[in-house]
């Protein structure tokens, strides 16, 4: 076990679109830009950096699997935000997965996709 890590810092979404995906996460969320450079762009997320990094390493793989996301984000707001977010995620055209649920674990979601097929989640505690 790693004791020494207590913390996660950087969440990286691998991207293909580099252009695309910032367009698309620059208009979906509010976040301050942390930095910038032609093949990143890092938002600061609370106390988490979100950032996009386009595939530029060996080891980075190649293309996504939309029917097989390997990773989701999940993003928390209020009760009573759920279904405002829905409507704007519909009204920006975004791929809606799943529209606003209840689940049996506490929470209100919904979840959407990426422009290259990364799951996202919208979600409240209920």
């Amino acid at each position: 076990m790693l004791h020494l890590v207590n913390k996660l810092q950087y969440a990286i979404i691998l991207c293909d679109d580099i252009q695309q995906m910032k367009s698309f996460y620059r208009e979906l969320f509010a976040f301050p830009i942390d930095s910038e450079s032609e093949t990143t762009l890092a938002f600061r997320a609370g106390s988490v950096i979100f950032s996009l990094r386009q595939r530029t390493r060996q080891y980075d793989g190649q293309g996504t699997r939309p029917d097989l996301p390997g990773a989701q984000f999940a993003f928390l707001v209020e009760p009573d935000e759920i279904d405002i977010c829905y409507q704007q995620l519909l009204a920006m055209g975004v791929t809606i997965v799943d529209p606003p649920t209840d689940q049996p674990r506490g929470h209100r979601t919904v979840y959407f996709t990426d422009p290259e097929g990364n799951l996202l989640e919208i979600y409240a505690e209920v």
